[in-house]
Order: structure tokens, then C-alpha cells, then sequence
């Protein structure tokens, strides 16, 4: 019986486009590093090639420990400077971060969404791609009136060893919550990333207000609608 609900963050319940907060992400957090005395633009490239390297994570380790990893690496960090980048990027993330929401288009749904499946019973887990620290989704989280007191899980670069699209990211899940597929609804924007869930079984709502479907993938095959009818639908059971 379907009891869980997987909702994806940035484009789901985050609504604004990827693009948009990429480039106001990358403004803002560059100047953490200048500030630190690193070269922008090489920092910048070095956060790009920690994300890929979350991205392709195995499991061997956390998704945290493999971002650093090559990071330090890339920008010669010693393990004492290392620390200090890691500590101003987390300030970063639960201060100055928060300009960032300029992108957001504002709208009452997804808390009401979060509230309601909550109040009809349902365990809620934010399913969000874990490439960020918790201080910085609970940062994204506070955009929208909600907190990490909201879900019964989230995920987030430290208490994950994989990322999306990887089906062992939603594995990794379900082993945590002690859920099987089943069970579990996978409601996201993006037609890789969140719909790669079905292959284990989870049912899947492809949310399309802020669609991402870079490899034109058929989409046809996949329950979908607004935010608003992902509501109605969960709301009718």
C-alpha cells in the first residue's frame, strides 16, 4: 500500500528553472573563495568536477567525502586549508545563500503539499539530488516556510554515497527508511533524474511546471501534471 511520498527539491518543489539558480548559485559562491585568496573562476571549475565526481559515486564513500576529495585535490588544498574552505562554504550556505531564492517563483503549493500529505499520513521524504551539505537544503527549505522537521528523511551530500541517476540513490533510500518500492511514490521534474525511480518499482509522478527533459526523452509513458495535480491525485486516496 503506498504510504511514502518522494518529492525532489529544485524544480519541484523549488519552483524556478536550473539554469537560473545555477548561474546566481555560482555568482554568490564565488566570492567565498576570493575571499579566501583562491582564484574564482578555478574554484568554480574545481566545484564542477567534484560534482561529477558525486555524481558517478559508487557507494565506497560518501558523497561529501568524494566532493572534497577532489576538490582539495584540484585547487591544492592541504588538509588545514581544506577545513577552512569547507567551514566558510557551510557559512556561506546558511547565510549568505539566501539571496539565491531571488529565482524562486513564489507560490503557496508546496507547503501546502508537504502539509497535506502529511496530515493524510503519509511519510514525506525530500528525494532531492544529494550534491549539496544539510545547511544548504535546509536553507532552500526555509524558501518555501518548511524545515527538516517536515520529513520523515532527507537526503543530503553527507548521508549519501550515491546521487540521481543512479538507481541505487532511491536503493539507498528505501534501506534507510526500511520501505520497499512498493510502498513509495517518486514525484520530481526532471524525466532522468526522478522517473529512473519506476525502475525499482516505485510509482512515479512526473511534475511538469518546471519540466527538464534535456535528452527529449518520451514522457508519454509517465503519470504527470502540475504541482497542484500531484496534490489532487495523492489527495484522493
Amino acid at each position: 500500500m503506498l504510504d511514502t511520498i518522494m518529492l525532489d527539491l529544485d524544480g519541484t518543489l523549488l519552483r524556478f528553472k536550473q539554469e537560473e539558480f545555477i548561474y546566481a548559485y555560482f555568482k554568490e559562491i564565488q566570492r567565498v573563495f576570493v575571499g579566501l585568496g583562491m582564484d574564482g573562476q578555478a574554484s568554480v571549475k574545481a566545484i564542477w568536477a567534484g560534482t561529477k565526481a558525486m555524481i558517478a559515486n559508487d557507494g565506497e564513500k560518501t558523497n561529501e567525502e568524494r566532493f572534497w576529495g577532489v576538490f582539495a585535490d584540484l585547487m591544492g588544498l592541504n588538509p588545514k586549508k581544506r577545513k577552512k574552505v569547507e567551514e566558510a562554504c557551510n557559512r556561506f550556505y546558511s547565510n549568505e545563500f539566501d539571496t539565491v531564492k531571488s529565482v524562486l517563483h513564489p507560490s503557496g503549493v508546496p507547503e501546502r503539499l508537504v502539509r497535506s500529505l502529511t496530515e493524510k499520513g503519509y511519510d514525506v521524504v525530500l528525494a532531492t539530488n544529494p550534491l549539496f551539505p544539510e545547511c544548504a537544503v535546509i536553507t532552500r527549505l526555509n524558501w518555501i516556510g518548511l524545515s527538516p522537521d517536515d520529513f520523515a528523511f532527507i537526503t543530503h551530500y553527507s548521508n549519501s554515497t550515491f546521487c540521481k541517476p543512479n538507481p541505487e540513490y532511491y536503493r539507498e533510500i528505501l534501506e534507510k527508511i526500511d520501505k520497499i518500492p512498493e510502498q513509495c511514490l517518486m514525484a520530481g521534474n526532471s524525466a532522468v533524474e526522478d522517473m529512473c525511480a519506476g525502475g525499482l518499482g516505485i510509482e512515479t509522478f512526473l511534475v511538469t511546471d518546471y519540466l527538464e527533459n534535456e535528452s527529449d526523452a518520451d514522457i508519454s509513458k509517465y503519470r504527470q501534471g502540475s504541482l497542484e495535480e500531484l496534490e489532487r491525485y495523492l489527495m484522493a486516496f
